[in-house]
């Protein structure tokens, strides 16, 4: 263990024993869904940091964005609006696929990805 490790250890040990957990509201509830679920682990702190520090990578705001457009497609009834709805999605999820890829993460079959390299063109 390191020395702050050890430290941070030995201040959690002294507020359970001063009793400062005892009467947390979210006690014994399960925490909250983290945005950041499906980052690596290895990258997950750096991008906590950078999400703390109010910067948002171009992944995590990209799969935000398509989330948000698929709700949209849900709702939409105009064929044409739905047509470019799906057109912008695939050129974000195509966009999104690449910046993983690129980070050694693959997200998408090989296959299914030139067939919407082919939709694009």
């Amino acid at each position: 263990m390191s020395i702050f490790e050890t430290i941070a250890e030995r201040k959690i040990q002294e507020a359970i024993a001063r009793g400062e957990f005892d009467n947390l509201s979210c006690k014994g509830k399960p925490l909250p869904p983290d945005d950041l679920d499906m980052v690596p682990d290895e990258l997950w702190m750096s991008y906590k940091i950078l999400k703390n520090a109010g910067v948002i990578p171009e992944e995590i705001e990209l799969r935000k964005s398509i989330m948000n457009m698929q709700q949209l497609l849900n709702a939409c009834v105009d064929e044409n609006e739905r047509q470019e709805l799906h057109r912008k999605i695939s050129e974000k999820q195509l966009r999104y696929n690449m910046i993983m890829e690129s980070k050694g993460i693959r997200t998408i079959d090989p296959y299914y990805q030139s067939k919407i390299l082919e939709k694009l063109k």
